[in-house]
């Protein structure tokens, strides 16, 4: 991959539309780049998410079949 060197402000929707710009090998890179990265979870939503999955699994009556759900979106 070729140095680029950028001394300009971009709002994102330039930088996307620079990214596009790119071939998609190099473009496949800033993708495992931004998020390969480790993702720290906030122990709050780690909370959220164990409820609700204590929730489903106590009563799995409140569960909807993803295949009678999808036809009616």
């Amino acid at each position: 991959m070729d140095a680029i060197k950028l001394n300009i402000n971009l709002n994102v929707n330039q930088l996307v539309e620079a990214v596009k710009q790119l071939s998609p090998k190099d473009r496949l890179k800033i993708n495992d780049a931004i998020w390969n990265d480790e993702i720290e979870i906030p122990i709050e939503h780690q909370k959220i998410v164990l409820s609700r999955v204590a929730k489903a699994e106590a009563d799995t009556n409140r569960l909807l079949d993803w295949n009678k759900v999808s036809k009616n979106l």
